[in-house]
């Protein structure tokens, strides 16, 4: 069942260049974070690509759905009753466009009661054809010291 939540803007913490360009920025691997618009205390950080080049530049390029993701706990986290019964699986809780038109990439969030685990899942989709390319990150919901 997939929700979708208000969006939150992610931070850029740090990029690497992966491929010189002659002309325009150089293609790169980003590194961002952003805090669960729901779950205080969880945050997430994602690394995905960046086309760079004159398309780049100006905004036309598509990224490719390279991506990965690490979640933590950064404080207490007392979970909302909606996600605690499951209401709120598969919720998006991160969205960012990585083409001009019909291409982004997107985190999702899953509750497991069972080992009292958050989930978070990255992928990138559009609206034709999907990317099989995915990754996962989990936070343990641990008492905070």
């Amino acid at each position: 069942m997939l929700q979708t939540t208000s969006y939150v803007m992610a931070e850029k913490i740090g990029s690497v260049s992966t491929k010189f360009k002659i002309l325009g920025a150089n293609d790169k691997v980003v590194i961002e974070a952003f805090d669960d618009p729901d779950i205080s205390g969880a945050t997430c950080y994602l690394s995905r690509a960046k086309t760079g080049g004159v398309s780049g530049m100006v905004g036309v390029a598509e990224d490719t759905s390279d991506a990965s993701i690490a979640c933590r706990q950064i404080g207490p986290i007392s979970l909302p009753e909606k996600v605690k019964n499951g209401d709120e699986d598969g919720v998006e809780v991160f969205k960012k466009s990585t083409s001009l038109l019909f291409k982004s990439l997107q985190v999702v969030r899953f509750y497991d009661a069972k080992r009292n685990v958050l989930i978070y899942l990255t992928y990138s989709d559009r609206i034709i054809e999907g990317s099989p390319k995915n990754s996962i990150s989990i936070i343990p919901v641990t008492p905070w010291h």
